[in-house]
């Protein structure tokens, strides 16, 4: 047997649904042609890198049972048309073109240039059923040149709110599929258009990198992600554990704060020295928040994986802020 046959079987064995035509479409599309990174994690049903950006962000195309579980949802039939939000390095595309045959569509939207770059490279070298193209996100200021109606929306990436041209393209009774909330975690939605509604369906809770790469490119001291990413971990740890009140008020007291911040702060390189560091203004508020924060800040820290300077030793009890350090490590 070939490891796509062993994978497919795998999934199968292991309660993930897979009709003959997905199957056949995994048969039919070669992972290794759209990814520039060892593959041999897809084989173990792990998302696997694709591309890594010029600043070194990683985008990767998720796990295989993930793409079998969202490929289930989004009821495909031949002849549809799909909007592609995020294009998993054309290998998403190639599938649902598999899918929905000679008459059908996949439109890729991608935020990115670098991804978009890579993408319009790799799906040259496909021979697509269908037609698929690849636009950048400016290419929806023209949404209204879609000559066919769009029956389906695959969001690839975290996301909060529907994007507003979907408002306008979609018609009743076609739905958008996606992980929709924070950073840290989303919930995969079902949302299907109907009397300019949004009827959902939620299929449970999942973890997606961002929708847009640059959000994963930006400086771990932005003070609007370190807002963010507080925000969504606060939600999280208030489902799993009891945060003290008062505890509780300051985080969100310290969340408004950091998005009070001017936007044109400075950012962090690894140029930047430890004094430039502890003067910046994101460091400063937090520093001055420390005598609360510093005990319940791993939790938070684990969450975003981000560290922020600590300028005592682990071992050192008068060490002012717990979990030790010498960099800033996004």
């Amino acid at each position: 047997m070939s490891r796509i046959d062993d994978l497919l079987d795998s999934l199968k064995s292991s309660g993930v649904k897979l009709d003959e035509n997905i199957e056949s479409a995994f048969k039919s599309v070669n992972i290794e042609d759209f990814i520039d990174c060892p593959v041999e994690g897809f084989w173990q049903d792990k998302p696997v890198t694709f591309m890594t950006t010029m600043a070194g962000a990683e985008k990767n195309i998720s796990a295989p049972h993930m793409i079998a579980t969202l490929l289930h949802h989004l009821e495909i039939r031949n002849g549809q048309h799909f909007l592609l939000i995020g294009s998993k390095g054309g290998y998403l595309a190639a599938i649902l073109d598999q899918l929905i045959g000679i008459n059908g569509i996949v439109t890729i939207i991608e935020p990115h240039n670098e991804v978009l770059e890579h993408t319009l490279e790799t799906l040259e070298k496909y021979n697509s059923k269908g037609i698929i193209r690849v636009l950048s996100a400016s290419s929806m200021d023209y949404f209204e040149d879609f000559e066919k109606p769009v029956d389906r929306v695959l969001i690839t990436g975290a996301i909060r709110e529907i994007p507003e041209f979907l408002e306008v393209i979609l018609q009743d009774g076609a739905f958008v599929l996606g992980p929709f909330g924070g950073t840290i975690q989303q919930r995969l939605l079902k949302r299907e258009k109907n009397n300019r509604q949004w009827l959902d369906t939620d299929l449970g809770g999942v973890v997606f990198g961002p929708m847009d790469t640059f959000s994963a490119e930006r400086n771990p001291l932005d003070p609007y992600v370190l807002a963010e990413n507080l925000e969504d971990s606060l939600n999280l740890m208030s489902d799993i554990i009891e945060i003290n009140e008062t505890i509780y008020q300051n985080i969100e007291q310290l969340i408004i704060s950091l998005r009070e911040l001017p936007r044109d702060i400075p950012p962090i390189s690894e140029d930047t020295s430890e004094e430039d560091i502890l003067e910046h203004p994101v460091m400063d508020l937090i520093m001055s928040e420390m005598e609360w924060l510093a005990p319940i800040w791993p939790m938070f820290s684990h969450l975003i994986s981000m560290d922020l300077v600590s300028f005592g030793d682990l071992d050192d009890e008068s060490s002012f802020m717990a979990g030790g350090h010498r960099d800033l490590v996004p």
